[in-house]
């Protein structure tokens, strides 16, 4: 067996925060015919919200021991201490994997992590079969990248360079660059004209030919997904970002911490109360676990800017923690005090 059959292929998932990662990574556990599949999932934030939705999948061929959280970092900042130690944690697994997948946190940029693909050390025993990006359909087909874009027209519009210095921009930019496939997510909220307008942006953004794939709640196929073999850490001088040359990047545009809130009696005004917050508030991302009175049920509450979806995932059990919390995640400067005493309520 020669070494390139016997790397265990990786596919990583990029995008932006709320784009719609963690549910299609979800229907290819639930759909992955038979292969074994572990997961790295990396959350900028201090615990690990997405890590938990997918141990609770209850799928055999994905057990909780494949699956390794690694929270409150970017996994781009941080490859050498957290990804190589997950890394080998994975590989060390009985019976062996078929096939790695990596969801990145929102914020982090694919190519620094592709390139830690070619250190000796990792490349004899894994390869990047492919990197794919996900992008919220409805947020570009309003000509957004994600749905804070409003707080900051005021300023594009007194300030041209601000198309290139723009965090967001950036991040977005970064990732399309280094996408072999693009996921463009919600398609069934976007009408003909809206499709539309999302694939330009797309194309404007992208220097590459890429092809897009329209999804509705995560359902692709996941052979176009897995298998491609592309062994993109061989091809990454190719994919162009804003970051070449530099030795790692900050996230300092950006603000995270923990919300406790008490019991809710109501997950609709729970709901209203976080739409509140990502329309007076430069808030991009809220998500988290919430116990509701009276209900065996835990609920699962997660928002990109105003649009909000909750629903029962599980049951609690005796050992969850089963205090209410929200990671909330926005542009640098969110007034922490009002955002608390608003999701307070």
């Amino acid at each position: 067996m020669t070494t390139s059959v016997s790397r265990v292929p990786c596919t990583v998932v990029t995008g932006f925060l709320g784009a719609g990662k963690t549910t299609l990574v979800r229907h290819l556990l639930e759909n992955a015919g038979g292969k074994r599949i572990a997961i790295i999932v990396n959350e900028f934030g201090d615990i690990g919200i997405d890590g938990e939705i997918l141990k609770g999948c209850g799928i055999d061929t994905c057990p909780e021991e494949n699956i390794v959280e690694l929270a409150n970092g970017c996994i781009c900042c941080t490859v050498a201490d957290d990804f190589v130690p997950a890394l080998d944690q994975i590989l060390s697994l009985t019976p062996k994997v078929d096939h790695i997948l990596i969801e990145t946190s929102g914020l982090a940029l694919p190519k620094p992590l592709v390139q830690a693909f070619q250190w000796p050390s990792v490349k004899s025993r894994v390869t990047v079969d492919g990197v794919i990006a996900v992008v919220d359909g409805p947020a570009l087909a309003e000509g957004r990248v994600a749905n804070d874009m409003e707080a900051l027209q005021p300023q594009r519009a007194g300030d041209e360079t601000l198309d290139h210095d723009d965090p967001v921009e950036e991040v977005f930019e970064d990732q399309i660059a280094c996408a072999d496939l693009i996921i463009l997510s919600k398609s069934d909220l976007m009408d003909a004209a809206g499709t539309a307008r999302a694939n330009a942006i797309i194309g404007e953004h992208s220097a590459r030919a890429v092809k897009i794939v329209p999804t509705s709640h995560g359902k692709v196929d996941p052979s176009v997904l897995l298998g491609l073999g592309l062994a993109v850490e061989d091809d990454i001088e190719n994919r162009k970002s804003h970051h070449d040359g530099a030795f790692d990047h900050e996230h300092d545009d950006f603000d995270t911490f923990i919300v406790d809130i008490a019991s809710v009696a109501n997950p609709d005004e729970l709901a209203k109360r976080v739409a509140t917050v990502a329309e007076e508030e430069n808030v991009l991302r809220v998500k988290g676990f919430v116990e509701v009175g009276g209900k065996p049920m835990r609920l699962l509450l997660q928002a990109v800017g105003p649009r909000v979806n909750h629903y029962y995932d599980r049951a609690w059990t005796a050992q969850d923690d089963r205090r209410s919390r929200l990671v909330v995640i926005g542009l640098k400067g969110l007034n922490r005090p009002a955002i608390e005493r608003i999701l307070a309520g």
